[in-house]
């Protein structure tokens, strides 16, 4: 049975929380743009529960009023260690604005959805009010917004190279990536009594030093990043950056990068090796409530909590490596996977929630399909280079056997207690192609694609083949169209076999650099040959620390230094995304006069034969075309919601 909970069982949210604890004092007090839900999904519940598990009193001020009095900044006082500050699970930029740089109407990391509880550039704003409130105590800074900004960046939102966040910020240190192994180490040193400005060592934190300054250290090599003076003056400066930071940030063995702003040295301390099984577990294994705080009972529910909370993360990380992904940049290239033993456990909790219905909505992770893949021999990992272990082609030394996740797959199948387990996350499609994944074994791939077509899709089956034009899909460092096709087929032939009619959902992105409109064109031709109607599908948005950002500002790839345009004007990017939308009237002229101009008069009569002939072709149900009324149906039952553009993730 579900456990009933009590107010202590949350981490105290307010003055009155901490007293009834029987607390006098804090030790580390966070804040977060994010609303607080205790659950593993959500990073400010994870830091917190692991400086409660060391011992420590720790208490979470969830987006707290930065306008005003600033009273939420003051009502817990100052903590005796430190100050830790976080925009939220995502980028509080990205969070607020679409591709367009639209104000977004909602926020899922807010009650009931509602927009405006973080400002813009949460992590600075914060930051920088408890410096000017409390300037003798520390402030470590966190989370993805900081985590992708520790460096020269470019910021979309207000089209300029930024410096290190750590400068605007004003905060002491900043912890990058999956946080839990340097905050440990973080805490140790502090509460032993070495001040902050003495850590300047420790993996996976990056700080502002004086030119003079900076901290000498023998176990580790330096190399040195072009100035961020040198950046604003030279878009290929700033390019060729990115080559040497993507490569150490996913280095076993990594230097120490160095950056000079203005009378200022950055120092960033390469990361922690990857989390071991045992390690990830201790982060899981918590005693969360895996509830929102009653605080926000009579205020709505959570979107992002509603979407996730009968899900289970099995791991972390992506070697993927996708140009426009900010995954690899922020929780590394390899991957860290949580045991069989650890995964069960979380789904006994599910199960025994009173609401629930039978159905866990995802057994996933960043790539659904990367649970406990590693290299075979660890030697030659320890000196890989390369930011994909996928692109172009599949290293020969990926295992990339499916068996450790089929075995999780068919026990959670059995529990007496669940109905269905979706895979709702985003599976690498190509990896089960036996053409392109060359090295495996057929009969795993078969067997599990067998499994997960069958039994856990809720219908629909999402994949990201992102683009049609092979020269595009280069650079985004994802494999050739071709291997879609081989995917369906098989996706096809599983379904029929099984006298199912589950949809194939593909997504796509317009206006990748590198991208033209003649490719839009063919990608909407071709996916209308194979039966597809597409609704999913996005602009691509400037992120910081990608390939694809980098090639947006400078013009330049970072590992070539060879020049490429992309579309940025609103004209260009609507253009672009109109093909997505060929079958909409209101598009039928604008594309035949581009058709017409660019003299493609096959393109036009691919796309628009039907419209000119005066007859509309019926969408076939078994060429996956997209269901709007069962999509909405879904999502109603099983509480998930349709891509976000995340950070995914993206």
């Amino acid at each position: 049975m579900q456990q009933e909970y009590k107010i202590t069982d949350w981490l105290p949210t307010t003055k009155k929380e901490v007293e009834r604890r029987g607390w006098e004092e804090l030790d580390v007090i966070l804040f977060s743009g994010d609303a607080y839900v205790d659950h593993p999904a959500f990073g400010g519940a994870v830091i917190g529960r692991i400086i409660e598990s060391m011992g420590y009193k720790v208490a979470i001020v969830p987006q707290p009023d930065w306008r005003g009095d600033w009273r939420d900044f003051k009502k817990l006082g100052k903590p005796r260690l430190f100050f830790g500050v976080t925009s939220g699970c995502m980028d509080s930029m990205v969070n607020h604005y679409t591709a367009s740089k639209r104000r977004r109407s909602t926020d899922a990391y807010s009650p009931d959805g509602k927009s405006g509880f973080r400002p813009d550039y949460a992590t600075i704003v914060y930051s920088n009010i408890l410096k000017e409130l409390y300037p003798d105590t520390p402030v470590l800074i966190g989370g993805i917004e900081a985590s992708l900004r520790r460096v020269t960046h470019y910021d979309y939102w207000s089209d300029k190279l930024m410096p290190s966040i750590l400068v605007d910020s004003k905060a002491d240190i900043l912890v990058y990536g999956m946080g839990e192994q340097p905050l440990r180490e973080i805490i140790k040193l502090t509460d032993k009594g070495v001040p902050f400005s003495s850590l300047r060592t420790i993996p996976q934190t990056a700080i502002l030093v004086n030119k003079e300054d900076i901290p000498k250290n023998k176990n580790w090599k330096d190399k040195w990043l072009n100035s961020h003076e040198d950046c604003l003056e030279q878009k290929k400066k700033y390019a060729s950056n990115f080559k040497l930071l993507e490569q150490e940030s996913n280095k076993l063995k990594a230097n120490r990068l160095l950056q000079y702003i203005d009378d200022q040295a950055l120092v960033i301390n390469p990361p922690y090796q990857t989390m071991t099984e045992k390690e990830i577990d201790a982060s899981f294994d918590m005693p969360y409530t895996r509830l929102p705080h009653p605080k926000y009972n009579k205020r709505g529910p959570i979107p992002a909590y509603e979407m996730i909370k009968y899900s289970v993360n099995m791991h972390r990380g992506c070697f993927g490596g996708c140009s426009f992904c900010t995954i690899s940049a922020h929780q590394g290239k390899f991957i860290a996977s949580r045991s069989k033993e650890s995964i069960m456990k979380e789904v006994e909790h599910i199960v025994n929630d009173k609401n629930f219905k039978g159905y866990i909505s995802d057994l996933g992770g960043p790539s659904a399909n990367m649970y406990n893949m590693k290299g075979k021999v660890q030697e030659i990992c320890d000196k890989c280079v390369s930011p994909s272990c996928i692109s172009p082609t599949i290293c020969h030394n990926l295992d990339t056997s499916h068996a450790a996740m089929l075995d999780i797959y068919k026990e959670v199948d059995e529990h007496p207690q669940v109905k269905k387990a979706f895979v709702g996350s985003g599976i690498r499609y190509d990896m089960l192609v036996p053409e392109f994944n060359k090295n495996a074994d057929v009969d795993d791939l078969n067997a599990y694609s067998e499994q997960l077509i069958t039994r856990h899709v809720s219908g629909r089956l999402k994949v990201a083949p992102e683009h049609t034009s092979d020269d595009v899909l280069k650079i985004m460092r994802k494999p050739s169209f071709k291997y879609f096709h081989k995917f369906k087929e098989m996706f096809d032939k599983i379904n029929e076999k099984n006298n199912m009619k589950q949809q194939l959902v593909p997504y796509f992105i317009s206006s990748h650099p590198a991208c033209k409109l003649e490719d839009m064109a063919n990608l909407a031709a071709e996916t209308k040959d194979m039966g597809f109607q597409l609704e999913q599908v996005q602009d691509f948005t400037p992120t910081p620390m990608t390939v694809a950002t980098v090639i947006y500002y400078s013009g330049y790839h970072p590992y070539t230094l060879q020049e490429f345009e992309t579309p940025k004007t609103t004209n260009e990017k609507a253009d672009q995304h109109k093909f997505f939308f060929w079958y909409k009237k209101e598009n039928h002229r604008w594309i035949k006069n581009v058709l017409t101009k660019a003299n493609r008069p096959e393109l036009l009569q691919q796309l628009l034969s039907e419209a000119a002939t005066g007859k509309t072709k019926k969408p076939n149900p078994a060429h996956n075309t997209f269901d709007k009324k069962q999509f909405h149906k879904k999502k109603k039952q099983f509480g998930r919601g349709a891509r976000n553009g995340k950070s995914k993730k993206r």
